[in-house]
């Protein structure tokens, strides 16, 4: 960041200086191919036309005005291609890099993208019908290092569960429940023919029955109910516990039911019906979507007097914005895409057009010995999130599931996670950290400590693997933003690979502490900061960075 930062301020002071206008669409950014410099600027392509000559002429002019400069943190500049205009920084320039970080420390990489912007993020909010499975992980993972990588980038952030306790599937758990009870109590009942499976329900059903004695003289409604009210709170508490030994933070749990118990409904439909996007018909209530696209009007109030889902998520949403949220994030399962559209329309209905980003989650094809595990909530055939953190630590499960973007499919293998190899992608970040101090440790063993940052070690700091683990900790504040601004965690998990990788190809090459004294202090100064980046990294994908391995 502070290179582009630097770069575009001497690049704009010169387009000024010509008296022409910086372009909109000009790009600053590191090329593919390092032999291409340390960054890459198309600003001469796009003020051809304005300076009426052709893109390398206009480059040849912008560079020589960079070397007139004779700014010192610019070392080279060279021009390719059509106009492109390519810039290699002195080394001087990386090694301030190590201030940068030291004197941060856990505050590296801090930006003030969001300027206090109030986010609320929404994720997990399974139905509390049973169990978190692993595909609910991907999606508490994602929401949870979302919320971090905002709250580094200047944002105020709150994160939310919404609680599914009013509907059908409530309903059909109370059934399932209740249905379990009266076979304990040898009652025979038939099977029913929508009911959850799984051997929790018989569990629950056997406690509530302790605890209610009374449930066989009740009349089914009234058992039923008993049966809903005690499944979900236990349900409930348990994904709660499962969410918590993740490492998964919710400041809000909000009850679908709360919204009819307080009004808020009726007040979304009459806002609606006032701004003109609803209307009453065949004694249903109607969002009038077709307004926005939409190839048909919703339902929001069916004519016997009942509620839509679609009604509920506009009313939770609308609740959302009135608590004064800028921004809205949901987190959904992939299977929500065609709701995608209706819900954005919902919310440009209540006057709030942009203020909703919806992340769809794909699936986790778990596999264990090569074989996919099934997973179904209603058979009772699925790899509980517990189960999964069990066996392989909430580190590599974070890790895993953060490691590519949200709406790829993920292979998770359970025996890779669990192996301490370079094939492990946690393993290998996460023993770049521990190696790094293995080496601290070492070098204070036998009275070697980490250099000042005094000119006569940084000049130790000579070689093409030195400069290219400075550039690399130059970037990390860019990796926040980015990954702030695309809403993608996984930006953070790909740059950890290449420092880390970067670290690695370091240590095989530099044997730090067979140095001569002042060059293995200087080596150990650079690797105490590469620790620092790599902790600060995984510590946004919400994973711990060992010091020992």
């Amino acid at each position: 960041m502070r290179a582009k930062r630097h770069l575009e301020t001497l690049l704009r002071g010169i387009v000024e200086a010509k008296g022409w206008a910086w372009p909109d669409k000009a790009t600053i950014d590191p090329p593919k191919d390092r032999k291409f410099g340390d960054l890459a600027a198309n600003v001469a392509m796009m003020l051809a036309s304005e300076a009426k000559m052709p893109p390398r002429k206009v480059a040849e002019e912008i560079a020589a005005a960079v070397a007139q400069a004779g700014d010192p943190a610019v070392d080279k500049v060279e021009i390719a291609g059509p106009g492109f205009l390519n810039f290699f920084f002195a080394p001087d320039f990386w090694k301030q890099t190590l201030a940068e970080v030291l004197e941060a420390k856990d505050a590296y990489g801090d930006i003030d993208l969001g300027q206090g912007k109030r986010v609320q993020v929404e994720y997990v909010s399974a139905n509390p019908t049973g169990p978190l499975h692993i595909g609910h992980g991907r999606g508490a993972a994602l929401g949870d290092a979302l919320a971090r990588i905002l709250e580094k980038s200047g944002h105020d952030v709150e994160c939310e569960y919404y609680i599914n306790d009013a509907g059908r599937q409530m309903l059909i758990l109370g059934q399932s429940v209740h249905y379990r009870v009266q076979e304990l109590l040898g009652r025979g009942p038939a099977e029913p023919e929508d009911y959850y499976r799984g051997d929790y329900i018989k569990d629950i059903a056997a406690d509530v029955l302790r605890l209610h004695p009374e449930l066989p003289e009740l009349d089914t409604d009234a058992s039923v109910a008993i049966c809903r009210k005690y499944g979900m709170d236990v349900i409930l508490e348990g994904i709660k516990e499962d969410l918590k030994d993740f490492g998964v933070r919710h400041d809000v749990w909000f009850p679908e039911s709360s919204l009819v118990d307080d009004g808020k409904v009726d007040e979304t439909f009459a806002d609606l019906e006032r701004r003109g996007m609803a209307y009453h018909k065949d004694g249903a209530f109607w969002f009038q979507s077709t307004n926005l696209g939409d190839d048909k009007d919703r339902v929001l109030r069916k004519s016997n007097g009942d509620n839509t889902y679609f009604a509920s998520d506009i009313a939770y949403h609308d609740n959302k914005y009135k608590r004064g949220f800028d921004l809205v994030v949901d987190i959904w399962g992939a299977d929500h895409h065609g709701y995608v559209p209706r819900m954005q329309a919902a919310v440009e209905a209540l006057g709030r057009k942009g203020c909703l980003e919806v992340i769809l989650v794909q699936l986790v094809n778990l596999l264990r010995d090569g074989e996919q595990v099934a997973m179904s909530t209603r058979a009772g055939e699925f790899e509980t999130l517990k189960a999964v953190v069990d066996e392989v630590g909430a580190d590599a499960a974070r890790y895993i599931f953060l490691s590519r973007k949200s709406d790829s499919k993920l292979d998770f293998d359970l025996e890779l996670v669990k192996q301490k190899s370079m094939d492990n992608p946690v393993f290998y970040v996460q023993y770049a950290h521990a190696r790094i101090h293995s080496v601290l440790r070492k070098g204070a063993e036998t009275g070697l400590a980490p250099a000042p940052l005094e000119d006569e070690f940084l000049a130790r700091l000579d070689t093409q693997e030195d400069m290219e683990l400075l550039r690399i900790m130059e970037r990390f504040p860019d990796a926040v933003q980015a990954a702030a601004e695309s809403l993608s965690p996984h930006v953070i998990s790909n740059y950890l690979q290449e420092l880390a990788s970067s670290l690695h190809k370091y240590y095989t090459l530099h044997h730090v502490l067979s140095a001569e004294t002042a060059q293995c202090r200087a080596r150990l100064l650079l690797m105490s900061s590469v620790a620092v980046v790599l902790k600060g990294g995984l510590a946004l994908l919400g994973v711990s960075a060992p010091e020992s391995m």
